[in-house]
């Protein structure tokens, strides 16, 4: 070995040994995520009452933790992670708005309905806060996909509130893997768009029959 190998020797070794404790400082190779999007079959009801009045749906506002991609779990009841590599591809406002949406568009109850922001005017407005969108456990073997709504619906013309109601969907999922909980989550968005389109409607409708400040009374 040559004095400069001698030399180089030493400080090719240090500078290995660095860069192996700054892998596991920083956890080694980050794992590619898996991207789950989960698609509710919209449920709608015969029985529900055709109108002739036209609605916006607003973009859901959302609680802080779960209101990004990643997937949130309860393991224990106060305690809120979120699973490793795994991603929404769209937040869980845009699910919960396209769920109620889909639903609404398929039932064929109303001559308009139209998401908040299109330039369309519209007679009233469904207002939309997640205030649940996780996994949880609740002390069970696997996990339930919850999601909890609260919806307002407004009549635009007098700014009145024409309802307002809480919804909340657990749906439990068939084993403990992330993509037999996004499945879950699925049915829960099916069974939540269904029971907010159903209420808005209904409500809607009830209203329209009621004398409004701005409308002669019928």
């Amino acid at each position: 070995m040559s004095p400069l190998q001698r030399c180089l020797h030493p400080a090719l070794l240090a500078a290995s040994l660095l860069l192996a404790g700054c892998s596991s400082l920083i956890g080694g190779p980050r794992e590619t995520p898996t991207i789950y999007a989960p698609e509710p079959a919209p449920r709608v009801e015969p029985s529900w009452p055709a109108a002739d009045w036209s609605l916006a749906v607003a973009h859901p506002g959302e609680a802080q933790m779960d209101d990004g991609p990643r997937i949130v779990v309860s393991p224990v009841p106060g305690e809120l992670q979120v699973y490793r590599a795994a991603l929404w591809a769209r937040t869980p406002a845009e699910m919960v708005q396209d769920a109620v949406l889909r639903t609404l568009e398929d039932s064929g109850k109303l001559p308009l309905v139209t998401r908040q922001g299109s330039g369309v005017s519209t007679d009233y407005r469904l207002l939309l806060e997640v205030r649940a969108f996780r996994a949880e456990y609740a002390g069970n073997a696997v996990p339930a996909a919850v999601v909890e709504v609260n919806a307002q619906l407004l009549h635009l013309r007098d700014q009145s509130v024409a309802g307002s109601r809480n919804f909340r969907h657990s749906q439990p999922a068939a084993g403990v893997e992330v993509a037999q909980v996004a499945d879950a989550f699925a049915q829960a968005l099916s069974a939540l768009g269904h029971d907010v389109a159903g209420w808005s409607l209904q409500t809607g409708q009830a209203h329209t029959g009621q004398p409004h400040p701005s409308t002669p009374a019928r």
